[in-house]
């Protein structure tokens, strides 16, 4: 079978409710990379387990998102779930109750370490990313109608 979300069957499942992920600052980075190539998967959401270690940043290319890619890229760290459950494509992102931005997409170059999570930043981003620290938590949580 092909790809559901390649052949755009995917589009006819929708998402009703789902819990937050919760998940602690491991590591903090700092640093752009241009020309990154970060090539966004296809698949809009991913699952994540309790206690797995996955990377954020910001993906800072107008219309990143799933099939794309993102070159320009800020690292922002790694992160330990605390909450498993589903990630998906426009989540909202909040460290420590702020908005950090949105789910862009996925990129699984370095799996089966670890999944990068790809996000288009708030206004708010740069502000939040000087003050976020090994004791900041992430929520990802379901925008309605999303």
């Amino acid at each position: 079978m092909a790809d559901p979300y390649q052949s755009g069957a995917a589009g006819a499942v929708k998402f009703v409710a789902k819990r937050s992920v919760l998940a602690s600052v491991a590591v903090v980075l700092q640093g752009t990379i241009h020309n990154r190539g970060l090539a966004l998967i296809h698949p809009q959401s991913r699952c994540v387990r309790e206690k797995e270690i996955f990377e954020f940043m910001v993906a800072e290319d107008e219309g990143a998102g799933p099939g794309k890619i993102a070159n320009s890229v800020r690292y922002l760290g790694f992160a330990e779930v605390a909450i498993g459950g589903n990630i998906r494509v426009g989540d909202k992102v909040l460290c420590d109750g702020k908005l950090l931005g949105w789910v862009a997409g996925f990129d699984e170059t370095h799996m089966p370490n670890h999944l990068n999570v790809a996000l288009k930043a708030s206004e708010e981003a740069p502000a939040i990313e000087k003050t976020m620290n090994l004791r900041s938590i992430l929520q990802f949580i379901m925008e309605e109608n999303s």
